[in-house]
């Protein structure tokens, strides 16, 4: 795949209105399939120059453009986030960068790195790592990926597939193939594997790029590749990325959809950032909403202000239960990130060492959540 959207990726450089007079910046490693496809293939392709980083530094991120003259640079959403988390200087101004290309800008972050750093045009690329699809937002409209014009489609054959949030699994027909979701309506990304569009895979993985092919979706013998990305198409045929697979767990009979409540919860003035996800508790229907959160420098943890954000801010169902003080976020390599460790260990404050708290109505704040608490929820006791 990286031969052909290699290419792809240079034509929306130079599409984006990127010459080669440009400077490139390239703070991720070159693993990232994003970086090495959009950064170097795009900046060979129109000749112009890259400035290649080892390792992402949020506090030299700004010197180093100065220093380059750099007028492009790569990004992924969490990078901005740590960019607008530094303390502001009297240069956040002053540079040339005019452009960011990359992916997963969150909106709230979006417009407060532009608000910052100056009207940078951000491109969001979408292009799945190991898939063979890719979507570009040539406007910079706030929070879309690009729009499914009639180039696209016979270039890559994508569709929206109705999708179970409750039960984590694609709606089949009686027939058992998948449904197309309707205009404005949320669905599973999938993206067609032809002759046109092979599929490469993983490197060396073929149990993995099986369990990521799918076959006989909509015919017999047709084969799609899910992206696992829930997205929706507006009227005007702007793709928006609603959440991932996963990223949304039930409670209560309601959907929780983790990046809202991520967003909210960012809003607290103490919270520098925060990891929503859903924890399973014995006798009770689908998951607890739990968040990881990482204390801004100089601050403290105030459970009755968060409390009262979560009441004005969230709806019941929504609102964290359970609450996981953390030194550092555990990060991969791809900076994403990690759920699933922080699923596994729960919320048990005798085999967990972060500060952990609970959501108590009758005191009207999060409380530390004490080994007594913790039982009297397993034995199904405590009202949440």
């Amino acid at each position: 795949s990286h031969t052909h959207s290699g290419l792809w990726f240079a034509a929306g450089f130079w599409a984006f209105g990127a010459t080669k007079d440009d400077v490139m910046y390239i703070p991720l490693p070159l693993y990232h399939s994003a970086a090495s496809l959009i950064g170097i293939g795009g900046t060979i392709e129109l000749g112009a120059t890259c400035i290649l980083k080892k390792k992402f530094s949020a506090s030299q991120f700004w010197n180093d453009c100065r220093k380059h003259d750099v007028t492009v640079f790569q990004y992924i959403g969490e990078l901005c986030r740590y960019l607008c988390n530094q303390p502001k200087t009297e240069v956040d101004k002053v540079h040339k960068v005019r452009m960011g290309v990359g992916n997963g800008l969150r909106q709230d972050v979006w417009r407060e790195f532009q608000n910052r750093f100056g009207n940078i045009k951000m491109c969001e690329v979408y292009g799945s790592t190991e898939g063979n699809l890719c979507f570009m937002n040539h406007i910079g409209k706030i929070g879309t990926v690009g729009r499914s014009n009639s180039i696209y489609r016979l270039l890559f054959k994508y569709d929206l597939v109705k999708y179970d949030m409750m039960k984590d699994e694609l709606v089949k027909d009686q027939n058992g193939f998948c449904q197309r979701v309707k205009k404005g309506e949320t669905g599973l990304l999938l993206s067609k594997v032809s002759a046109t569009s092979p599929f490469f895979g993983y490197a060396g993985s073929k149990q993995l790029t099986e369990k990521k092919l799918m076959r006989n979706v909509f015919v017999k013998g047709d084969a799609y590749f899910n992206t696992g990305d829930l997205m929706a198409e507006d009227q005007e045929g702007f793709i928006c990325f609603r959440d991932r697979v996963g990223d949304t767990f039930r409670w209560k009979g309601e959907n929780v959809a983790t990046t809202e409540v991520t967003e909210t919860l960012g809003l607290v003035e103490f919270i520098q950032e925060v990891n929503v996800y859903g924890v399973e508790i014995p006798g009770h229907e689908g998951r607890a909403g739990m968040a990881a959160i990482i204390v801004r420098p100089g601050l403290t943890f105030d459970g009755k202000k968060l409390f009262e954000h979560v009441l004005r801010d969230l709806p019941a169902y929504a609102r964290p239960l359970f609450i996981r003080l953390q030194e550092v976020m555990e990060m991969t390599s791809t900076f994403k990130q990690q759920k699933f460790q922080l699923v596994q260990s729960g919320f048990n404050p005798s085999t967990i060492s972060d500060p952990l708290y609970v959501l108590d109505y009758q005191q009207n704040a999060y409380i530390p959540l004490t080994d007594s608490i913790y039982q009297s929820i397993f034995a199904g006791e405590r009202k949440l």
